[in-house]
Formats: structure tokens, C-alpha cells, sequence
């Protein structure tokens, strides 16, 4: 018999004590003190890929994984541009750190716009009592990302799924108690659900095959599923969210932007402390030291500003993404995906610019290996690719000429499009004039 989708399972074994934030304040104050911890160790993790798991309990326990769950289930529920902040913190402390929980968050939102009131129940239950969810969401030798082939069948005994297939990037999985896997649903025309599955169920198998040149601690690995039986309980209609006004996309690509921005925040930091009590001056300069060069100064007021407008168009666009869950309607949605389309495009160029000119004004001594300097390139080269900033330059530029909103995150079911009706056309969005335009 298929368990009611109103029937919670059991919960997970409990967790260590885990604290509960109260507002947004205390959620800030917490990220500072815990970015000021991280950093002190980030750059020997990434040397050695030492994993941080002990890092990530220290995360857990603080309750900062908790504060987004709606306040009527005892969260702090705070805003876009608090999550956004603490994120930028935690990146420019410890990237890959800051990474991990990224898909925790992205998910919590998931169970918030389609869970049922016992879904919500359950799951927020285990966010505030520290279990940490992951991801497996990209397929594996598909042809693109949106290509998504891993099934959630019916069991042949009538109770619940199994779910099957092969997950890549999966950043979380291996530290997750939770992991919420992107799977076509046989029982709903293969439409996209979300399965949270527990971490060791029988047919997860998690491996850490990370392999990138940056981001090293991730553990952005492969999951694979084989015959994972998962009740009814367990699965969200996830397309649904695809169905009116949503910013599931905007949040999710966000707190990737607050990342981009904390690592260039923290290169141009690094740069400036290595330029002040290391680098020497270039000799036809004239100055004593190489933080009197005009030349260094030049440059690295370039990359202050170049900084400084990505650090403002991330709070924009966290804003507006406030602004429209306040008022979801097509338009508020749309602006909310525009402006962080903008912000994560000029922070992708800021991060890997920025951490590349680190030893243009640096100088020789800063290409030492055993200094480790080139963290920050290669986290922002990796970090940033992870979706073509080109794309969302595209999206900006359709908006402002044409009023044209950015397109919906979810693709179209394969079998679906066979023998469904057309879906209904995407309601028009207007953007309102500018000064500047044409009467």
C-alpha cells in the first residue's frame, strides 16, 4: 500500500545540539564570527583537499543552516539579502565551505512552495534540528544539464517509488543527511519531482571523485542510485512551482552570486594585505614601497570599484527578490531574475578578475606555491562555471529592449510534450518605462 503523502516517516536519529536564530541580526553576527574561523584554515584545506567536515558541524551546530524555515515553524525566516550576505562572508572565508550548503537552502524552498503541511512539518522539523540536505540534481551523460533521465518508478509492490540513476556535481551529497534528487515521475506523466532520500539508504551509494582544479573541498561528487525505494511521503511536485509567478531560480542563482562576490572580496583583501608587507616596489617607480607605486594604486582602485558595484548589485538583486516574495506577481518575479541575471553576471567577471590581477600587483613572490595565492583563481574560474554568465547577459539585454521575462528553470517532460496538451502560453510581463525610452 503506497504510504498518504500525509503521513510523515520516522525521523532520522537526532542530532547534536544545534542552536535555533532568532532574526536576521543574530543570523549575520553568527556568519561573521563563524567567516573569521573559517578563513584561518581555508588555504591549508584547499592544499591538502582536506574535507571540511568538522568546518561544516561548526556550521550546523551554529543554526544558520535553520534560517530560512518559515517563522511558523519556529525559523527566523529571514530575507533575501541577509541569506545573500552570509553567504558572501562564508565565500570569502572558505569558498568550497560557503558551496556546500548552497543546495540545502535551494531545497528548503522546494518543500516551502510545494511540500504538504506534513511535509513541511517533518522537514522543517530536521533543518532546525541540524540535519543538512544535499543535491542530486545534474545528470550524468545527458546532453545538457536540463536533460533529466534519472526515473522514480512505482514499486512493483504498490508501495511507494524506486528511484534510479546517476547524479554529477552532487555538492552536499556527501555530507547530507537528506538528499534531494531531481527525478522524472513515472506516476505523473514524468514530470519533475523531488525524492528526499536519506543519506545512507539502502542504494545511495555517494563517491568523492571531485576532481576540479578549484573548489577542491566540496566533495561536488557522483551519486548513484540504484532501486532506492522511496514512499510517497518523500516526493515533491516540484513542476508545479513552474506552473506561476516563482523566484525558486533567483534564490538559487543568488546565493551562487554572493559566492562570486565573497571570493573577490576576499582576492582583492589578500592583494592588498601581500602588496603592504611583502611585495617591492618596480624600480622606475621611485616609491619606497610598492603601496606608494601609482601604477599598484591605479590598478587596485580599479578592482576596488570593479568590487564595490558587485558587492551593490548583489544587495539589488537580494532586495528585489524580497520585494517580489512580499508581492509574488509575474513582473515583481521576472525583475527579481533580472537583476540577479545582472549581478551574477558582473560577479563572475569581478571574481576571476579580480583574483587573476592578485599577482599583477603582487608581483614575483606571489606565484610561490607553497603561499597558495592561486586559490582564488582557481575557485572563481571553477565556481563560475558553473552556468554561462553569457546567458545572462542575454536575459538583461532581452528585458530591457523587448520586456521579454527570462525563461522558466524547468524543461518540458519528454514523454509529456508527446501526448499533453500544449502548455498555456507564459503570461505577457511588462516592464515598466524607463527614463530613456521612446514615448
Amino acid at each position: 500500500m503506497t504510504a498518504s503523502p500525509e503521513a510523515p516517516t520516522a525521523p532520522a536519529p537526532s542530532a547534536p545540539d544545534v542552536h535555533v536564530i532568532g532574526d536576521d541580526a543574530e543570523a549575520l553576527a553568527v556568519a561573521r564570527t563563524l567567516a573569521d574561523e573559517f578563513r584561518a584554515g581555508a588555504a591549508e584545506r584547499d592544499a591538502h583537499r582536506r574535507l571540511p567536515r568538522a568546518e561544516l558541524d561548526r556550521l550546523t551546530a551554529s543554526g544558520l543552516l535553520g534560517v530560512t524555515v518559515p517563522a511558523d515553524h519556529g525559523g527566523a525566516d529571514i530575507g533575501a539579502e541577509t541569506l545573500a550576505e552570509i553567504f558572501r562572508l562564508l565565500a570569502g572565508a572558505d569558498p568550497s565551505l560557503a558551496q556546500i550548503p548552497q543546495s540545502h537552502f535551494v531545497y528548503v524552498n522546494v518543500l516551502r512552495a510545494q511540500g504538504t503541511p506534513a511535509q513541511r512539518r517533518f522537514f522543517f522539523g530536521e533543518v532546525l534540528a541540524g540535519r543538512r540536505l544535499g543535491n542530486a540534481q545534474s545528470e550524468a551523460g545527458t546532453r545538457h544539464v536540463q536533460d533529466i533521465r534519472t526515473r522514480l518508478d512505482p514499486a512493483p509492490d504498490g508501495d511507494g517509488h524506486l528511484l534510479t540513476g546517476v547524479k554529477h556535481y552532487a555538492t552536499g551529497a556527501l555530507f547530507a543527511d537528506w538528499i534531494p534528487v531531481l527525478a522524472r515521475a513515472a506516476h505523473d506523466e514524468d514530470r519533475l519531482h523531488v525524492a528526499y532520500v536519506p543519506r545512507d539508504a539502502p542504494g545511495v551509494v555517494v563517491e568523492d571523485d571531485w576532481d576540479g582544479m578549484g573548489q577542491r573541498t566540496t566533495a561536488s561528487g557522483t551519486v548513484r542510485l540504484t532501486g532506492v525505494r522511496v514512499p510517497a511521503d518523500r516526493v515533491v511536485p516540484h513542476h508545479l512551482t513552474f506552473t506561476g509567478p516563482q523566484l525558486h531560480g533567483a534564490v538559487a542563482q543568488l546565493l551562487h552570486t554572493a559566492i562570486d562576490a565573497g571570493i573577490a572580496g576576499a582576492a582583492l583583501a589578500e592583494a592588498a594585505g601581500f602588496v603592504r608587507t611583502t611585495s617591492r616596489p618596480w624600480f622606475e617607480s621611485g616609491a619606497e614601497t610598492a603601496a606608494e607605486d601609482p601604477l599598484v594604486i591605479q590598478r587596485f582602485g580599479e578592482l576596488s570599484i570593479a568590487v564595490r558595484a558587485t558587492e551593490a548589485l548583489l544587495a539589488t538583486a537580494a532586495r528585489a527578490v524580497d520585494t517580489a516574495r512580499a508581492r509574488l506577481t509575474d513582473t515583481t518575479a521576472a525583475e527579481a531574475s533580472i537583476a540577479v541575471a545582472a549581478a551574477k553576471a558582473h560577479a563572475g567577471t569581478t571574481a576571476v578578475t579580480v583574483a587573476d590581477a592578485l599577482f599583477e600587483v603582487a608581483g614575483t613572490r606571489s606565484a610561490l606555491n607553497s603561499l597558495n595565492l592561486h586559490r582564488f583563481w582557481r575557485d572563481a574560474r571553477t565556481h563560475t562555471l558553473h552556468d554561462p554568465a553569457r546567458w545572462k547577459v542575454q536575459h538583461v539585454g532581452r528585458w530591457v529592449l523587448n520586456g521579454t521575462p527570462p525563461p522558466p528553470a524547468l524543461p518540458t517532460p519528454p514523454s509529456a510534450a508527446a501526448h499533453s496538451p500544449a502548455a498555456p502560453a507564459r503570461p505577457a510581463v511588462t516592464r515598466p518605462p524607463r527614463q530613456g525610452d521612446a514615448p
